[in-house]
């Protein structure tokens, strides 16, 4: 008998990018909101709890910071999808930047809501990633999150 694993969502990117600068990146929220939410309340500090929203959806969810490890590491507990999921990122500094990898996982439900919600995450971190890199080796915002539900869209998806 095999034992079921559950689904993790995971994204991963080299930024061509020091270390500390990919960092500040998500704990500062006038950099992150080049890329990813509108806004947030506060910069990421253990223990903190902020509020990250994206204006176009109309969206706002609470994040409690578990974990800030200066240039290393995040980790974040959110409840985007109902339950409480965590988030964590890792940094590593390589001579050509910074290498990225985006780990979402705790999804609750039956087997496949929490698949669909593995794969929808997944996309998004992927989304998140490839915004960050053009934002921060470009400086272009592609406005990827933003445009993933255009208005007028949700009314014709299945």
């Amino acid at each position: 008998m095999t034992e079921k694993v559950a689904p993790v969502a995971k994204a991963e990117m080299l930024i061509r990018r020091p270390a500390a600068d990919v960092f500040q990146a998500f704990v500062d929220p006038a950099v992150t909101s080049n890329f990813w939410f509108s806004n947030s309340n506060g910069t990421l500090e253990t223990g903190k709890q902020v509020i990250w929203t994206w204006k176009m959806y109309n969206f706002s969810v609470q994040v409690h910071v578990k974990a800030v490890e200066r240039n290393k590491r995040i980790l974040v507990e959110w409840s985007a999808y109902g339950a409480p999921t965590s988030i964590e990122w890792r940094f590593a500094e390589l001579p050509q930047g910074t290498f990225v990898s985006i780990t979402n996982e705790g999804f609750r439900g039956d087997e496949e809501k929490v698949v669909r919600q593995a794969i929808d995450a997944t996309e998004g971190f992927a989304f998140v990633l490839a915004g960050l890199k053009a934002w921060l080796e470009h400086n272009v915002v592609l406005n990827l999150v933003a445009d993933r539900f255009p208005p007028g869209f949700e009314a014709g998806r299945k």
